[in-house]
């Protein structure tokens, strides 16, 4: 009974309080396929944790959760949504596409499931960065226009933070990537963690604007 009265009590203050409110730690998903989870990395050097460390230096009170999926496209990212992003989140980094388009999945489906992943972290007040991918020249001019599309017009459409190119400054660099050439090394990760994170600073803005409200 005590120690409920004390949590009571302490969620009362932080009502009272907009300034304690503000203070809380701002619970970040980085919801993602193995890009995100750090694939043949430790955890560590994956790129939520490396994320959490560069903003903690920065001063910024945050926690960034990993519910990366090795292998996971849009539409997996969808059927694991409500159990990937708990309550309690304040913002979600969403990238995925990546392996629909390895996969040559119609991009119609990958738009249509990524517009759901948006729309429902909205509609649950959580603030959301939409990591764009592209597609390889290799798959054909109509596919690579439709696809690449995607992202641009979903953040867009949705008002979201936007991030063109998850891989930027990555691909294609050997030095950056391990031997499959599909996933970054740890330095790779330091790599988009440094280039995302003005993005990312936008998007915990956005999360204490609110909770100022």
């Amino acid at each position: 009974m005590v120690q409920r009265l004390a949590a009571a009590f302490g969620f009362a203050a932080l009502l009272c309080n907009p300034a304690a409110a503000a203070e809380r730690p701002v619970k970040i998903v980085a919801f993602g396929d193995s890009l995100m989870a750090g694939y043949q990395l430790p955890l560590t050097e994956a790129f939520p944790a490396q994320l959490q460390k560069v903003l903690k230096a920065k001063g910024l009170n945050v926690e960034v959760a990993n519910a990366g999926v090795s292998g996971d496209t849009a539409s997996g990212g969808l059927a694991r949504l409500d159990w990937s992003v708990p309550d309690g989140t304040d913002a979600v980094v969403v990238e995925l596409g990546a392996n629909d388009m390895l996969r040559g999945i119609d991009p119609k489906v990958t738009r249509a499931a990524l517009d759901q992943i948006v729309t429902r972290l909205k509609q649950r007040g959580i603030e959301v960065l939409l990591c764009g991918m592209r597609a390889a020249p290799n798959l054909g001019a109509d596919y690579e226009g439709a696809f690449n599309a995607i992202y641009p017009e979903l953040a867009l459409a949705h008002n979201v933070v936007f991030y063109p190119f998850y891989l930027d400054g990555v691909a294609a660099d050997a030095k950056l990537n391990q031997r499959d050439g599909l996933h970054p090394t740890a330095e790779g990760i330091q790599t988009i963690v440094t280039r995302i994170t003005p993005k990312v600073e936008e998007l915990i803005a956005r999360v204490r604007a609110k909770r100022g409200s």
